[in-house]
């Protein structure tokens, strides 16, 4: 198995880690000690101000806007705006249907905007068997930088069993609104995972309801279990790779997150690792994701690095609270993620209804190894285990 040590430092959604390094670093940290400066001035200002310092003072302070600042921010609105639309034309384009042998439409699949808990417009997509009834309803969280159209197959195969399907793009990811691979706060994508939820419970009464997360959407999923609210709409969770033990590859970067992720949130660490890691045993599956353009590849941003650091610890500090019915699958060969964070997890957690599987010598990205359809088939049968415990 693979240890701590051993591992690719810090992300959790497969394509880019913060990997910094001191050169990255220099600019940042003259900013930082510019800022300082400016704070002390701020601080203890000089004692006595001539008429004419406070008049030119308070005439900049009333002055208009500079127009190239507004136009300046205007620009990159329209330019984020546009390629929002662009990514949501990608993601409608899409076909996630499909045929079964004999030539039969295999599901009724459909796409649609959900807006979160800040009114920003997710975009979500849902698969249903065409006839019979549902055994119960799993809704995909994916992970970060990727979307919830690469989770077809899985659709497929769980359609195919009498599960119906969800899933939503987090904001700044797939085809929902925000900059592409910018996440503001995780806490907001739990919130609109809780609210997603809330919904289909209402258009679907009566049917159980699963929540997936997958990688950095494996911690947001069991971070949103842990509110009560969200516990009782639940069957239980599913995880597959989660973010549970997350760390910076330099304790310098926990020090300035903090910082940095208020001052420049959209700052991008240059010197981050751009080739993809190997997150699938599985050829053909890299390179479809690598060449996906619905996947960010871009350094990872400021604030997005952060708020991953932010949520692994709080979950980390929390696994004995964990009382979620919960599987979690971790593959021992993963560079991305911990194998020993989520046999922590199952440990530790007072849930009753609890089970785990390490699969030897499998990456990061379970449901897209050669081996999928098997892992996809513990899944479904977790579920179909935990229905009957119930009943």
């Amino acid at each position: 198995m693979s240890t701590g040590g051993e591992m690719e430092q810090l992300t959790s959604g497969a394509s880019n880690r913060i990997i910094p390094i001191l050169k990255t670093l220099r600019i940042p940290l003259i900013f930082i000690q510019s800022i300082i400066l400016y704070l002390l001035l701020l601080l203890f200002p000089r004692r006595r101000h001539s008429q004419t310092t406070v008049a030119a003072i308070d005439s900049v302070a009333a002055a208009p806007q500079s127009p190239v600042k507004t136009a300046r921010r205007r620009s990159v609105w329209r330019r984020e705006e546009e390629d929002t639309l662009r990514r949501r034309a990608l993601a409608e384009r899409l076909d996630m249907g499909f045929e079964t042998g004999d030539g039969e439409i295999g599901c009724r699949w459909s796409t649609s905007l959900f807006y979160g808990v800040r009114r920003n417009a997710l975009f979500c997509r849902s698969w249903f068997p065409v006839a019979g009834e549902l055994k119960g309803i799993l809704i995909i969280i994916h992970g970060l930088n990727e979307h919830s159209g690469r989770y077809a197959q899985f659709a497929k195969q769980l359609t195919s069993c009498s599960f119906g399907v969800y899933a939503m793009d987090w904001i700044g990811h797939g085809g929902s609104d925000g900059l592409h691979g910018y996440v503001p706060s995780l806490d907001h994508v739990v919130a609109d995972t809780g609210a997603f939820l809330e919904k289909i419970k209402l258009e679907n009464p009566g049917v159980p309801c699963f929540l997936f997360g997958h990688s950095t959407g494996g911690a947001v999923v069991l971070k949103a279990a842990s509110y009560p609210y969200i516990d009782e709409m639940l069957e239980g969770i599913v995880l597959t790779s989660p973010a549970l033990r997350v760390k910076p590859a330099h304790p310098i970067v926990g020090a300035i997150a903090p910082f940095f992720s208020l001052v420049a949130p959209k700052f991008q660490f240059k010197g981050a690792n751009k080739r993809g890691i190997p997150v699938s045993r599985d050829p053909a599956a890299l390179l479809a994701k690598y060449s996906d353009p619905l996947v960010y590849t871009g350094p990872i941003r400021v604030r997005t690095g952060h708020e991953i650091l932010r949520i692994s610890s709080y979950l980390i500090q929390n696994f004995k609270s964990v009382i979620v019915p919960f599987f979690v699958l971790h593959g021992t060969a993963d560079k991305v993620t911990d194998p020993l964070a989520s046999q922590d997890l199952y440990n530790k957690a007072a849930s009753k209804f609890k089970d785990i599987k390490l699969y030897e010598g499998f990456l990061h990205d379970l449901l897209f190894e050669p081996e999928r359809e098997e892992i996809g088939q513990d899944i479904i049968d977790w579920m179909e285990k935990r229905l009957g415990a119930r009943a």
